[in-house]
């Protein structure tokens, strides 16, 4: 079962391994992306952050893709991790059961993001980005923004 998806560029720290995993008693998380599918710097310092008790899988998008929808990752109570809202885009596109995403941490204005703009502390959006959650919204999937398992949900739009 799917409790969250998460998009947060750091993917798994302090605020998934603790907040999320206990706030939610879950006991898996699915990292999930081309980029951290190949790193194997990435893969070894997530494997560092796991929580005890909690398995951690690592794939690519369309490998999870094919195992989320084959039915294979249903036995979990589980929270996924992308690091980018295309990326959860790409997961919800893929995957119709995927109904509501977290965002958690989005990269601020830099080199690569040059038209990044702050919506809530923690996240920035490109003017992509902002197509995308108005598409995802319309399309009736919940786009939430809360860093914390107990912190309100603000709803996107309303920071848009």
């Amino acid at each position: 079962m799917i409790q969250l998806l998460r998009v947060d560029h750091r993917l798994l720290h302090g605020q998934v391994a603790v907040s999320w995993v206990q706030g939610l008693g879950s006991d898996c998380i699915f990292c999930v992306g081309d980029k951290v599918a190949n790193d194997p710097v990435w893969k070894t310092t997530l494997k560092m952050g796991k929580p005890a008790n909690v398995k951690l899988v690592i794939k690519d998008m369309e490998h999870a893709i094919e195992a989320i929808n084959s039915g294979v990752t249903d036995k979990y109570k589980m929270i996924i991790c992308v690091a980018s809202i295309a990326e959860a885009k790409q997961l919800v596109d893929g995957c119709p059961q995927i109904t509501s995403i977290n965002l958690g941490n989005t990269k601020s204005k830099d080199e690569q993001r040059p038209d990044a703009r702050k919506i809530s502390r923690q996240i920035f959006v490109t003017a992509t980005e902002e197509e995308d959650i108005r598409e995802l919204v319309g399309r009736g999937v919940e786009v939430e923004i809360r860093a914390l398992a107990d912190d309100p949900k603000v709803d996107a739009l309303s920071a848009l």
